[in-house]
């Protein structure tokens, strides 16, 4: 059952040195707040998943956090690279950075996987891709009743998945509205979950029948954290900050303004900045 706690508690029994971790959001929702949590509380060797790795996990890889990278995508988004994932890659700073590359269609189905117990996923997919002479984790397998050749990948069973939504209840249950990703599938999948929410709530009133309810037993720890998804947006809440995201590309191609900035924005500040931030927005 789910624990509503600080966002603090909540990455401190939560998560440890070289988990592995996914942060899911699918263009709202990206569980910022979150990760800046796990940058104070100086987390290292993780394996970082997501389907769209951008600011959040160029944050994090720059702050020497990451081992490695299981992604579909990375850049920021409208904007172009992300110059800390980047630099790891090709520089190892501030250390190196192992990455697997996947399609969306690979990573969604293996997130499906996970979240119903199967060891991998089965999918049509990766048919003439030159993806598969870099990853070793990309398979084929022959249908036992067509002889149809399939693509297949491990499941994704993340020992701590984090995601951002718009309420909890005090009993722990959680509503997701809006764009869904994989957020309900990489809670699902994982051995632990951590929600940020704008706001918890007695019940919830008039939810449409096509919004998504995690139910309170899917849900480790739930922490509120009003504003804990931007710069990205929260349907419903605040808008999507473009102008930061034009900046950040700035702030990460210098590794002297990246740090300055974390030093000032993430290490000596605390989740309430976030809630001053969205005013206006």
């Amino acid at each position: 059952m789910a624990k509503i706690c600080s966002l603090a508690e909540a990455v401190e029994s939560c998560i440890g040195d070289g988990d592995v971790v996914a942060m899911e959001g699918f263009t709202h929702l990206i569980p910022h707040a979150a990760a800046h949590e796990v940058i104070r509380q100086g987390r290292k060797d993780l394996t970082l998943i997501r389907m769209t790795p951008d600011l959040i996990y160029d944050q994090l890889i720059g702050m020497g956090c990451a081992r490695k990278l299981i992604f579909s995508y990375a850049g920021n988004p409208g904007v172009g690279l992300l110059r800390r994932m980047r630099d790891a890659v090709e520089n190892a700073w501030p250390k190196p950075l192992e990455i697997e590359e996947h399609s969306h269609a690979a990573m969604a189905n293996a997130y499906e996987a996970g979240a119903a117990g199967l060891p991998m996923a089965v999918f049509r997919g990766y048919i003439g891709a030159e993806l598969k002479r870099v990853n070793p984790n990309i398979k084929s397998v022959t249908c036992p009743f067509t002889g149809e050749e399939l693509a297949a990948v491990p499941a994704i069973r993340p020992d701590v998945t984090f995601i951002h939504a718009q309420k909890a209840t005090r009993r722990g249950d959680v509503l997701v509205e809006g764009i869904l990703g994989v957020q309900k599938e990489a809670v699902l999948a994982a051995k632990r979950a951590v929600v940020t929410v704008e706001e918890i709530v007695e019940d919830f009133d008039d939810v449409h029948p096509n919004a998504c309810v995690l139910p309170s037993w899917t849900v480790t720890a739930i922490a509120h954290v009003p504003g804990g998804a931007n710069p990205s947006y929260a349907a419903g809440y605040y808008d999507r900050d473009n102008s930061f995201y034009i900046a950040w590309d700035k702030i990460a191609s210098d590794r002297d303004a990246f740090t300055a900035w974390m030093k000032e924005n993430v290490l000596e500040a605390g989740p309430d900045i976030f809630a001053e931030r969205v005013k206006g927005l």
